[in-house]
């Protein structure tokens, strides 16, 4: 993260050492790491919620997509007998009301 080698981080003990006392030292060694590691959390949450965001924002830009070329073209997404089933389907269920209004009429 901070690219520090082993002389680096040395020099940080000691001056740790001198500044916090031996006593205090192990304290603010395991506040430190917990605070890292509450770091961390956090931003691991902000970026599962903003692939979270993105992958919704991505489905909703593909739905919509689906949903208009439904619209366009209803049945091109069908196979051929799926297309002949829907067209048989859809006659039965306009012509049904106009063969009643004949038998109530007639």
């Amino acid at each position: 993260m901070f690219d520090l080698g082993t002389q680096e981080l040395i020099v940080i003990f000691i001056v740790a050492l001198l500044v916090f006392g031996p006593k205090r030292l192990p304290e603010l060694a395991r506040t430190l790491g917990r605070g890292m590691n509450e770091l961390k959390a956090a931003l691991r949450g902000v970026k599962e919620s903003i692939e979270e965001s993105e992958i919704t924002e991505e489905i909703k830009k593909a739905r919509s997509v689906v949903e208009e070329e439904l619209i366009k073209n209803p049945l091109e997404v069908y196979t051929e007998e799926e297309k002949n089933e829907k067209v048989k389907a859809h006659k039965e269920v306009t012509e049904r009301p106009a063969e009643e209004e004949k038998k109530v009429d007639g």
